[in-house]
């Protein structure tokens, strides 16, 4: 059922007014185009503005997101249509909508025009609707948003595509209270692709948002599982004198599709595989991209190690280069993965460290970039820790992040052979997606007493111990001469 926005408070939507009045005065958008792409954990909303300077010198265009669209937006990215380079944003949370400032290229003069894209990745939109399916059932999800896309400036038209990946659409919401807005029709549906519009006219003040603002809703099929990464905890290990960087993840997998209706029946899970017709919400294996060169790969859980994986490996890029190549890591679980089951594992592997590091003769530092996470596709990491452990007696450690965290800190990392311990630098995430695959670089010193430390420990252990034995022979333990 739709849902009017009017059962928002009203002094929420009062207090709106004078930041859109004033915002509204600059711009004023031509057209908006909103593209959403339904999936599983994750949904991609694309956006377009046409832009038009109602005002000389206009180097600044807002953009309005309501408190619930930004809630589920983990990844966001505004650029100009047609080029690669995003644009600087900054986002005043003070407003009860948060309003994203967009810094444009180049200032507009009165009546010129631009064409911005936003570019979001929601996670958590969809819910399993019903929530409980049997083995054979096919997994329905259900995704809701806003029929008019928010803007402080008036709208002359606007429209909204929402697209599933399979044409089975169950059921759509049709708008009401509309009609003074179309000329063409409320709604239409094309196969898999429902769209809302074109509207037109689109005002911004109070008594308009309250009257017309309406929730919708699509309800689809979707044919994958809907996965999410509840925890991920990765390590990785600088060892200098071992020329290696070992990464460790450990995870904890939930299948957040429907739960299982019913008991599990392993005869008809197999005869699903043996017909090659296995329900969408079961995941019975996937892949992963790992890095290039990568060597002795593990693969275990709370049992022990998993035979029922395979890696294909490639040998090492050379710095600089513009080849994409990667090892491919084929995962089987111990056991079929169904809507509300969970699987913890943990993976591991190692790389050449001159793939990782590079050294600056100049300064002495050390520069290492250890990706934030291995993807898995389709995936949502509600909560990831990154932690970077350095070789002993690193000193000068700064770092950079590929986006904001939620913290960092140090701590001190104790392993064997170890004296004082290895300084470990630790990040922590939420709601990372495939748009968070970056690199995290950190720059350190180690100077030589540092690098010859635990050799010349390690022979001061043996040493100590051969001149124990040594004295200890000619110790004379008899109590009488012979």
């Amino acid at each position: 059922m739709a849902r009017r926005w009017c059962a928002l408070p009203l002094l929420l939507v009062s207090a709106l007014a004078p930041s859109f009045t004033l915002a509204g005065l600059a711009f004023e958008n031509t057209a908006i185009v909103r593209t959403i792409e339904l999936g599983g954990s994750l949904v991609h909303v694309s956006t377009t503005y046409a832009v038009k300077a109602l005002e000389p010198g206009q180097t600044t265009y807002q953009i309005a997101l309501s408190k619930v669209e930004r809630a589920k937006t983990s990844w966001l990215e505004a650029k100009v249509k047609g080029r690669t380079t995003p644009l600087e944003l900054s986002e005043d949370e003070s407003s009860t909508e948060h309003l994203l400032s967009v810094s444009l290229p180049k200032a507009l003069a009165v009546n010129g025009t631009l064409n911005l894209v936003l570019e979001t990745v929601q996670t958590h939109a969809t819910h399993p609707f019903p929530e409980q399916a049997a083995q054979k059932e096919p997994q329905l999800l259900k995704y809701e948003t806003d029929l008019f896309t928010h803007s402080p400036y008036t709208t002359l038209v606007q429209r909204t595509k929402i697209k599933s990946m399979a044409p089975n659409v169950i059921s759509y919401t049709t708008p009401h209270d509309v009609d003074s807005f179309v000329r063409d029709g409320s709604v239409t549906r094309s196969g898999g692709t429902i769209t809302y519009g074109p509207y037109h006219d689109i005002q911004t003040d109070t008594d308009f948002v309250a009257k017309y603002q309406q929730s919708i809703s699509v309800h689809y099929s979707f044919d994958y599982p809907v996965l999410e990464v509840e925890t991920l905890r990765r390590t990785a290990e600088i060892s200098h004198w071992g020329s290696n960087l070992n990464i460790e993840d450990k995870i904890h997998l939930h299948n957040a599709g429907p739960t299982l209706k019913g008991h599990f029946s392993r005869l008809e899970y197999q005869s699903q595989i043996y017909h090659r017709k296995q329900a969408p919400h079961i995941l019975s294996d996937f892949t992963l991209h790992l890095p290039p060169g990568v060597t002795n790969a593990y693969f275990y859980d709370q049992n022990g190690n998993v035979s029922t994986s395979h890696l294909r490996t490639v040998p090492s890029v050379a710095k600089g280069s513009k080849a994409v190549q990667y090892s491919v890591l084929e995962l089987r679980p111990r056991y079929p993965l169904l809507g509300g089951w969970n699987y913890s594992y943990t993976i591991g592997f190692d790389t050449p460290l001159q793939d990782s590091v590079s050294y600056d003769v100049k300064n002495g530092m050390y520069v290492v970039g250890v990706p934030v996470m291995t993807n898995v596709p389709g995936t949502v990491v509600n909560d990831a820790e990154v932690k970077i452990i350095l070789p002993e007696g690193a000193t000068n450690i700064e770092f950079v992040s590929p986006f904001p965290e939620l913290s960092n800190s140090m701590s001190t990392h104790i392993s064997y052979l170890d004296t004082a311990g290895r300084p470990a630098v630790t990040f922590t995430y939420k709601d990372l997606t495939y748009k968070h695959t970056g690199i995290i670089y950190v720059s350190y010193q180690v100077p030589l007493s540092a690098h010859l430390k635990k050799a010349i420990s390690v022979g001061a252990a043996f040493f100590s111990l051969f001149a124990f034995a040594f004295m200890a022979r000619r110790v004379d333990l008899n109590l009488h001469k012979k």
